[in-house]
């Protein structure tokens, strides 16, 4: 079997549309089918059932889609790593980002990418879904993210920036023409907050209750950066931000207002302790090696 058809049995066992296969793949529909018809016929019984609105797996398709998956995973990661020594490079560090600053944060990147040639860094953006467990599920080999972090796997790195709070209204918001406000205003008014993350580290962001008791209420749950300020802008929350965000978000329709009495955030490289590796402690001892980065 070609790797280019497991791979196309594989996508299509999890989309179980051809349509959504082809266009992932970047392959005709024809293609698609083609291949798992060969598939089927050297293996002699029906890998998928198909009607005119569904796609199944068979449970010959469910066994063979259990027994490829593993092997393709090795075969791609050896093809991945056989491509990295070419070009001279011997690993890969994934970085998952929570705070929006990629840019501010480049020169972290650019020592440790002079200073070690031989492991390429890759850095992407997390969407606000469980980033603790992708990085337990081995996502990422690091993630930025705010203090506190009490994972008891985890082991929490150096501090690469400390960033103060703004909050984010509309334009026309109650709030828009103050020049700060208070935490225990913020009661006033409603929130949005990611969905089933840890309470002690959304309190860390957003506490549940002002100095005087008061909660601070939570509306609909938002998984990404894009839908979050699209909700503030439209005047259906509020929201408080980490102030570097102002230089990423140029928007006429947004007012910044600084929080002082709400604590700035602190934002660190962790990562899981028993996967603790020399690439991981060369970027650790960068970020030291460089100090904190100050707003």
């Amino acid at each position: 079997m070609e790797l280019r058809d497991i791979e196309i049995f594989l996508v299509l066992s999890e989309e179980l549309h051809f349509g959504r296969t082809a266009e992932r793949l970047r392959v005709s529909q024809a293609r698609v089918s083609q291949a798992i018809r060969k598939q089927e016929r050297r293996i002699g019984a029906a890998l998928f059932e198909r009607t005119s609105r569904t796609v199944r797996l068979t449970e010959v398709g469910r066994q063979l889609r259990d027994d490829l998956q593993p092997v393709y995973a090795g075969l791609h990661a050896s093809v991945e790593r056989a491509r990295l020594a070419a070009r001279g490079v011997t690993g890969r560090l994934r970085i998952g980002m929570m705070p929006f600053n990629v840019a501010d944060l480049h020169f972290y990147w650019k020592a440790f990418r002079s200073r070690y040639p031989q492991w390429e860094l890759e850095i992407r953006q997390l969407v606000y879904i469980d980033p603790f467990g992708r990085l337990r599920d081995g996502d990422f080999d690091v993630l930025v993210v705010w203090l506190p972090v009490e994972e008891p796997d985890f082991t929490i790195g150096p501090v690469l920036m400390k960033d103060p709070r703004i909050l984010a209204v509309t334009a026309d918001h109650a709030l828009a023409q103050r020049t700060s406000v208070r935490l225990e205003t913020l009661a006033d008014f409603q929130h949005a907050m990611p969905p089933g993350i840890p309470d002690y580290w959304e309190d860390g962001y957003l506490p549940f209750n002002t100095p005087r008791g008061r909660m601070i209420e939570r509306g609909r749950p938002t998984t990404n950066a894009e839908d979050l300020i699209n909700q503030v802008g439209m005047g259906d929350t509020i929201h408080g931000f980490p102030s570097h965000v102002t230089r990423h978000w140029g928007m006429a329709n947004i007012r910044w207002i600084p929080v002082p009495d709400l604590a700035a955030l602190s934002y660190v490289l962790i990562w899981r302790t028993e996967c603790e590796n020399e690439a991981i402690r060369a970027l650790a001892d960068t970020v030291r090696e460089l100090g904190a980065f100050q707003f």
